[in-house]
């Protein structure tokens, strides 16, 4: 999915955009937290990983402000502080999770997962659509007793379509979702990529069917 990363501390996120584009998701990176204050006003994303000391606004401030315009995205967020003060603090202001320097990665990737899952309503790490099983820790996905290799982005797609069967999606909601800031592409994009996955979903109970001038949406059988 897409998250924003806000932190301003540069070995600790390059490994942080490293760690989540591994596994498929698209990341934008931010510094300064008046820059990112500004990117949420007009970008959506499935997490926000917000570092409380930073330059410009504070993650604290970042926070207040995002709640208060009702934007309910999760956050996870970041600090050296690890007095219970501030993580109250956190917790109060809006905050999701919270993380204190220095942490696993695998922790990280972990809580990443449940704050996403929670979002979208869904109590374990896997997703079910037809017979498709995809099991978003091991980033593995199976048609029966077969496992399908995917690409990352192909991940990502599937993931999408697969957690909200019959949703209608349009290109650009899709291209918002696979590439970041800063990646160049273009919606021909996503048609290679619904290509690809159409091949490798073949003899599944679900495909992925075009609706003219709108996108795309996974059906099951049983709705064709």
């Amino acid at each position: 999915m897409r998250i924003l990363l806000v932190e301003d501390t540069h070995d600790v996120g390059e490994a942080i955009c490293r760690r989540f584009q591994a596994i498929g998701h698209s990341v934008d990176w931010e510094t300064d937290g008046t820059a990112a204050a500004e990117i949420l006003d007009f970008t959506d994303y499935a997490l926000v990983i917000l570092d409380v000391m930073l330059p410009g606004l504070d993650g604290f401030e970042i926070l207040k402000r995002l709640r208060r315009a009702g934007n309910s995205t999760p956050v996870l967020l970041l600090t050296a502080r690890s007095e219970v003060e501030d993580r109250v603090g956190g917790l109060d202001l809006g905050a999701d999770d919270y993380l204190v320097k220095p942490f696993d990665f695998r922790e990280l990737e972990a809580r990443a997962r449940v704050l996403m899952r929670r979002t979208a309503g869904e109590a374990t790490n896997l997703l079910a659509c037809g017979d498709v099983i995809i099991d978003r820790a091991a980033r593995q996905v199976r048609l029966g007793t077969r496992e399908i290799p995917l690409k990352r982005r192909e991940m990502t797609l599937l993931e999408l379509f697969a957690a909200r069967p019959g949703r209608v999606f349009g290109k650009d909601e899709l291209l918002d979702q696979l590439f970041g800031f800063g990646e160049g592409t273009n919606p021909n994009a996503i048609e290679l990529y619904v290509g690809r996955l159409r091949k490798k979903l073949e003899g599944a109970k679900v495909r992925i069917v075009t609706v003219r001038g709108a996108g795309y949406q996974m059906v099951t059988d049983d709705q064709v």
